[in-house]
């Protein structure tokens, strides 16, 4: 997209087949206008915070949302909620994860997701998280 109108959900995946999925079912529920879609931690906290190839993005204009896988390359997805969370507590942050383990998910949730889905068996989860 990049060209800096205002974004109601950023994507943070690095697997290709993973965002289109995400993306169909934003597509879907009518809601993939607004949509940015990154493939790292590092670039999620360059579109965050103005920085990097998003230097000139409008400062202030924040996502409503943040689906966010945590396995990533560069920067995992939990360092980004540790990052992001304290000084942008108004984000919705969505973790999207293939793995479902009770620590794993505590791990997320203490750094501040809102939400943790498994992908494979709570898609159907995700579209109506993303409808509310």
């Amino acid at each position: 997209m990049n060209n800096f109108e205002k974004i109601d959900i950023l994507l943070v995946e690095d697997n290709p087949y993973d965002a289109e999925l995400s993306l169909r079912a934003l597509q879907k529920k009518k809601l993939a206008n607004n949509v940015e879609w990154v493939q790292d931690g590092a670039d999620a906290l360059d579109f965050l915070f103005c920085s990097g190839v998003y230097v000139n993005r409008p400062k202030g204009e924040l996502p409503r949302l943040i689906l966010l896988d945590i396995k990533l390359p560069r920067v995992s997805g939990i360092e980004v909620l540790r990052k992001v969370r304290p000084v942008e507590p108004s984000i919705r942050f969505i973790v999207l994860t293939n793995n479902a383990d009770v620590q794993y998910r505590k791990v997320c949730m203490a750094a501040g997701a809102d939400h943790f889905l498994d992908k494979a068996s709570e898609f159907e989860k995700v579209k109506h998280l993303i409808s509310a």
